[in-house]
């Protein structure tokens, strides 16, 4: 099956929300340290562009977890492949996500992060898809809403292809 990508959201549209982004984070952070997580793959593009246009001191640590398996579908039983190298306790925790999409990985992450006793725990995303979401997810700091298309750029990926994309775009299958 062929595919192509169409540009949904250009390089500067992305560039410039990060910006808004990292100034409006900078602002509710004012005289605090944010620890920023990553969730990886794809998160790891967006975080180190919102990194660089934050103003307040940043850490940075990084997660992976899997929903997926082999599968191109959600299994459902979320599972932890890499988890964070330093406690977080104490500390304004903000996860750093690509998508947001069923909500699933999440509303099972987001809890085991507060178990884990930080001062606050928020959530970024770069994009979000509120018509795909199963279950309920507050996301407190959000990019773009796309529609529901299957998109790659910027750290989301097709078959590990397409995460190094500098834009937006939704794959089309020929």
């Amino acid at each position: 099956m062929a595919q192509h990508v169409e540009i949904m959201l250009t390089e500067e549209q992305v560039e410039e929300r990060i910006r808004e982004l990292g100034e409006q984070i900078s602002r509710d952070y004012q005289g605090k340290t944010i620890h920023l997580i990553c969730v990886l793959k794809g998160g790891s593009f967006y975080l180190c562009e919102l990194a660089k246009r934050i103003t307040v001191p940043v850490t940075l640590d990084f997660m992976s977890v899997s929903s997926y398996g082999a599968s191109t579908k959600s299994s459902g039983v979320v599972r932890i492949v890499k988890d964070l190298d330093e406690p977080i306790e104490g500390k304004d925790v903000l996860v750093v996500e690509d998508i947001v999409d069923s909500g699933r990985t999440l509303s099972y992450l987001l809890p085991l992060l507060k178990d884990r006793g930080p001062v606050s725990v928020k959530l970024t995303t770069l994009l979000d898809k509120p018509d795909r979401r199963e279950t309920d997810v507050k996301v407190d700091y959000t990019g773009f809403a796309i529609p529901d298309k299957f998109v790659v750029g910027y750290g989301l990926d097709y078959d590990q292809k397409y995460r190094n994309l500098p834009y937006i775009g939704e794959m089309v299958f020929d």
